[in-house]
């Protein structure tokens, strides 16, 4: 799978804020993520602000699904705006290890349910 996939498996699941994410496309994401963030806003502060709007929601709901797979709820994310200790936690949950086979929000990505030691190849399959 191109690397580039797995940023455009969360854009295309933008309305998804159920299921889970795995720790690889999530960081994928954000790597991908960020690279445009920095590419927009040394060419033109326009550009930056249209993607950045544009990926907001797509961003949410990836964070969502990456708190499920932790088993932790998405209402978790608004840790984030407690001054300097929420940064922290939030970047120990994302890169927290899921957990194995199904919890509260489903069952474990690239799982089958009823067929977990199959494993999906990535976020668009």
């Amino acid at each position: 799978m191109a690397a580039f996939e797995w940023f455009l498996g969360p854009l295309r699941k933008y309305t998804d804020f159920t299921g889970r994410a795995g720790r690889k496309e999530y960081w994928l994401f954000i790597v991908w993520h960020l690279a445009f963030i920095i590419v927009l806003g040394a060419l033109s502060n326009a550009l930056y602000l249209l993607y950045a709007l544009g990926t907001l929601v797509p961003s949410i709901a990836v964070g969502i699904r990456r708190l499920h797979d932790t088993n932790r709820s998405g209402w978790w994310l608004l840790v984030t705006f407690v001054p300097f200790v929420g940064f922290i936690v939030m970047i120990v949950f994302l890169a927290s290890a899921g957990t194995t086979g199904e919890n509260d929000y489903g069952f474990e990505p690239g799982a089958d349910p009823g067929h977990e030691d199959i494993v999906d190849p990535g976020p668009l399959s």
